[in-house]
């Protein structure tokens, strides 16, 4: 029986939504209170991010991978199972178990998400895993309420998706590590939500080295008698010959009363 009145207080759980794309680029992405752009590309172009993640990514691909079968008298060391190979050696003939978590942790600590897409044979073994790049990925609903996985192929980084364009993966055949998020089912990026410092880092770094390109001294001002019809040739050639920390401390050859002026 449907009773109008209970149904504005009980709604069913609304589709999972994929943060990258269809949303509010501003509120994820784009100038940062510093004004400059961050993603997760400019992101891992400053030190500190860079490093960080490496740090992580590294560290949890060398921990020793095992599997184990539970006993009466506790554990014991798994060999013989059909995954141990996948998972401690080789999960695809391009890359090594180290190369494949590391790969897997860095897209979580960037995008806040990791994807794996499952490869199976006919009678339904994994036969391979292979990663998925997040950014390049959505997940939806279907009428039914089913979880499905829509991948948009661009280049060739997954030689098991064959054609280009959007592909759907039911979830059977996706691997998902969603980070923190609000609804549980996709994560947020940490870029994302750290836009502001990143943005801070990124402009402290360029500043350094705009300060070190100009010889670590502030710019003064050359002053001139009289009325110069091209000011512009005065100072191209001014920083051509003064300009830099390689032409640092040199001495100023001034002419036609040119005097230079300390304010700044």
């Amino acid at each position: 029986m449907h009773i109008p009145f209970l149904s504005q207080f009980f709604k069913s759980r609304d589709k999972p939504q994929n943060y990258y794309i269809g949303t509010d680029f501003r509120y994820l992405f784009g100038p940062s209170t510093s004004g400059k752009t961050v993603n997760e590309f400019t992101a891992m172009q400053t030190t500190a991010v860079y490093a960080c993640v490496r740090i992580l990514a590294e560290t949890l691909a060398a921990l020793p991978l095992q599997m184990y079968r539970y006993t009466q008298g506790g554990k014991e060391r798994v060999y013989d199972h059909p995954l141990y190979h996948l998972l401690h050696d080789e999960p695809n003939p391009e890359m090594t178990s180290f190369i494949f978590r590391e790969t897997l942790m860095s897209h979580l600590l960037i995008w806040g998400n990791a994807y794996a897409q499952i490869i199976r044979d006919r009678l339904g073994r994994v036969q391979g895993l292979y990663p998925l790049r997040p950014d390049k990925m959505s997940v939806c609903r279907d009428d039914r309420g089913r979880i499905f996985y829509l991948y948009t192929k661009t280049s060739d980084e997954n030689p098991s998706i064959k054609p280009y364009g959007q592909v759907a993966l039911p979830k059977e055949e996706v691997l998902h590590i969603p980070g923190l998020g609000f609804d549980g089912l996709v994560g947020y990026s940490p870029i994302a939500m750290a836009r502001n410092a990143v943005g801070m880092t990124m402009a402290c770094e360029e500043y350094g080295a705009s300060f070190f390109a100009n010889g670590a001294s502030p710019s003064g001002v050359l002053e001139h008698p009289g009325v110069l019809k091209d000011p512009a040739k005065v100072r191209d050639s001014w920083n051509a010959v003064y300009r830099g920390s390689g032409n640092a401390h040199k001495v100023a050859v001034l002419e036609e009363g040119v005097r230079p002026d300390g304010r700044h």
